[in-house]
């Protein structure tokens, strides 16, 4: 098929492409602890039995030790064609109440700027069905060799990173398509070549050996609380840098996003700043950023006249691409040992360090990709990092260390809110990835043959 062609195809195609995406949102695959099992458990088989049916006859949940199974299956393409690995995942974010979602996270929903509203429409339902829809354009018969692996447990503790170091046969190719990342704007073709890690800890203050009554020791006895707050405070300078001596930093040189579409898809409110200094693209892909993502301490509910002993902060900070995770986090350690006020106890426990990953951008894989979404788009295919972390991809290129990536997807960063309220993706950028990955598979096989 030439590219009108496929381009034809990938349109006809697109009406049952929204009614998968329309069934799998209905189906609250939440695969964090304390929530049941039953709706993940039906994700899967759903999902494996479309998969089934485009094309991976054999597609078959595998056995691990632990948690939801991920999707694995193989096509054979013509022989001595490239191989390549196909990659989304099947679990999505809890959608509670309080996320303030103005319509039902579970049901599909078409709202008037043509976009699909619910709970994993984009993140990464989008990614499941893009896949389908690439099977369906070449009728389960694609021109290469495909691998598929759909990860069932993402979003949480993920079980796929242990798999793959235990079967890297099974991850032999010359090409990774991971479809879980986006555009940063509708119809702005980028690749992701670039993900931040991700370190944290958890920090814990004393000041008091039991509490004391707020009124009769409050003043020259230290609040726990109060010493925490400090000693956070020192994370940031007043621009909100990160102020942790010793922590890498960089510059980025692909597409930027502009702080207006920023501000919008991250619903800033009014008057509020954004934090740190120079473009949004070195903040968010080549620059630390530092946050607390929980605190333990007496809740309001249950607080009283008594100053706080001890509290408890757990510290997330985002690592630029290229360096070590261990060396960022015994910096982020260093610091928090060391500006303690008051002479307040300081202990630091070392929660997590999950590396930073890079797309080499130099071979025939990556070139072929870029052509096939700049065709597909219509407009030149730009460079985009990406804030999030996907630590499965270190494994993935232990198991196959002279394997390209691409990374790519309909998620696009302005619009779809994703792990957020009103995740939504749109319609058009599923159809021109799918013909992007339509296009993709076809130059890997005709370069393969010439």
């Amino acid at each position: 098929m030439n590219t009108t062609e496929i381009a034809d195809k990938v349109q006809a195609l697109m009406p049952g492409v929204i009614d998968n995406l329309t069934e799998l949102i209905a189906i609250p695959s939440i695969a964090f602890p304390g929530y049941p099992s039953a709706p993940v458990e039906q994700m899967g088989q759903r999902t494996l039995e479309l998969f089934r049916a485009a094309g991976f006859t054999d597609a078959r949940l595998m056995d691990v030790p632990s948690g939801y199974p991920p999707i694995y299956g193989e096509i054979a393409g013509p022989e001595g064609s490239p191989v390549v690995v196909i990659y989304a995942h099947y679990d999505v974010q809890p959608a509670p109440p309080e996320q303030g979602w103005t319509s039902d996270p579970w049901t599909a929903t078409v709202k008037d700027d043509g976009r699909v509203y619910g709970r994993g429409a984009a993140d990464d339902i989008s990614g499941l069905v893009t896949h389908l829809g690439m099977l369906r354009v070449f009728d389960g018969k694609p021109p290469c060799t495909l691998r598929l692996i759909l990860e069932g447990m993402e979003e949480t503790e993920s079980n796929l990173e242990a798999f793959v170091d235990a079967h890297p046969e099974l991850f032999a190719c010359d090409l990774f398509v991971i479809a879980d990342m986006g555009n940063l704007r509708v119809g702005d073709p980028v690749l992701t070549t670039a993900l931040r890690g991700d370190v944290a800890c958890v920090v814990t203050v004393r000041t008091l050996s039991h509490p004391l009554h707020s009124g009769i020791f409050g003043g020259p006895a230290p609040d726990a609380m109060m010493a925490l707050a400090r000693l956070l405070s020192t994370l940031h300078d007043d621009a909100g840098n990160v102020a942790v001596e010793g922590v890498s930093r960089a510059t980025w040189a692909g597409e930027d996003l502009g702080a207006d579409d920023f501000r919008a898809s991250a619903d800033i409110l009014p008057g509020v700043q954004l934090t740190g200094t120079g473009p949004v693209g070195d903040l968010l892909w080549a620059q630390p950023s530092i946050n607390a993502i929980g605190l333990d301490m007496t809740d309001i509910a249950t607080s009283s006249n008594v100053l706080i002993p001890e509290a408890s902060a757990k510290i997330s900070m985002r690592i630029v691409p290229g360096s070590e995770p261990e060396k960022e986090l015994d910096a982020l350690v260093a610091h928090l040992e060391s500006h303690a006020p008051w002479g307040a106890q300081v202990d630091v426990r070392r929660t997590k360090a999950a590396a930073p990953f890079q797309c080499p951008t130099d071979g025939p894989g990556y070139a072929a990709a870029r052509q096939a979404l700049t065709e597909a788009f219509g407009s030149p295919a730009g460079e985009a990092g990406s804030g999030g972390s996907i630590p499965l991809l270190r494994n993935l290129q232990r198991a196959a260390p002279n394997a390209e990536f691409v990374l790519w997807g309909a998620e696009d960063v302005a619009g779809s809110r994703i792990h957020a309220s009103d995740e939504s993706v749109d319609p058009t950028e599923m159809q021109r990835m799918i013909l992007a990955q339509c296009l993709l598979l076809t130059r890997l096989a005709g370069a393969r043959r010439s």
